[in-house]
């Protein structure tokens, strides 16, 4: 498969979970990939494992600063970004919202929602300039429903939303596509920073009776991120098994 050969696609939170199946699917169809991740080490590896010059960037996307750095670097190693996948993320905890720490709760719009905004904001310039570009953002079943007890990441991820359809007007009047999906549970390491009753919780709204599988959810992001993809932006992809009612 090479889809998207001679392409360059920045994959956040790509060392692993839905962000890592992505980075496995687009290479495998010909991508260079640079894997922006917290984890350095886990990510030097993911990029050593997929091969093809694919390669890996320590980034903190909450901060801007770190972001300008890993954009500057990746132009300057693979000279252009065709396809942005944001996938890093983080859940927090579960809490009611009287209980919920004002710190905290900063903290996971911090990552989840400005991340995926100082992100866009510095790789769009170099798509604008090439005249193409494909954006995929992660947000959630729960930034259109609103999961109890997970106030902030709800929050955050409907802000994720509002940004794409936002983003995807502005860029309308060019070759780029701004969409992003929203995936309901998948078994990552995410389900570490939850409670065992809100994973059961999440569960059992799921019509389909099971979770989301990675590989479901990268062949979705990756038609989203290819050329086919011509028309559709500012779009909503639901990947919620049923769930999701709009």
């Amino acid at each position: 498969m090479t889809g998207f050969k001679s392409q360059v696609a920045v994959v956040t939170g790509g060392a692993q979970g839905i962000g890592g199946a992505v980075a496995d699917l687009l290479c495998a169809e010909g991508a260079q990939v640079a894997i922006w991740d917290m984890d350095g080490d886990l990510a030097s590896k993911k990029a050593d494992a997929l091969g093809n010059e694919c390669f890996a960037l320590q980034v903190d996307v909450a901060s801007w600063d770190s972001v300008e750095t890993a954009t500057e670097a990746t132009l300057k190693r693979a000279g252009r970004v065709d396809i942005l996948v944001n996938s890093a993320g983080v859940a927090g905890m579960n809490a009611t919202v009287e209980d919920y720490p004002v710190e905290h709760f900063a903290e996971i719009v911090q990552i989840n929602l400005m991340g995926t905004f100082h992100v866009n904001k510095a790789v769009v310039p170099a798509m604008r300039k090439q005249g193409y570009g494909r954006i995929v953002n992660i947000a959630s079943v729960a930034g259109k429903e609103g999961n109890p007890n997970a106030s902030a990441y709800s929050a955050s991820k409907a802000g994720v939303i509002g940004l794409t359809k936002s983003l995807g007007k502005e860029l309308a009047d060019v070759d780029i596509a701004v969409n992003c999906v929203t995936p309901a549970a998948a078994r990552t390491r995410i389900f570490d920073q939850m409670s065992q009753e809100h994973i059961d919780y999440m569960l059992a709204k799921i019509p389909r009776g099971r979770f989301l599988e990675l590989d479901e959810a990268a062949a979705m992001i990756a038609w989203l991120c290819s050329r086919e993809n011509t028309f559709t932006t500012a779009g909503v992809f639901d990947l919620s098994g049923g769930r999701a009612t709009y």
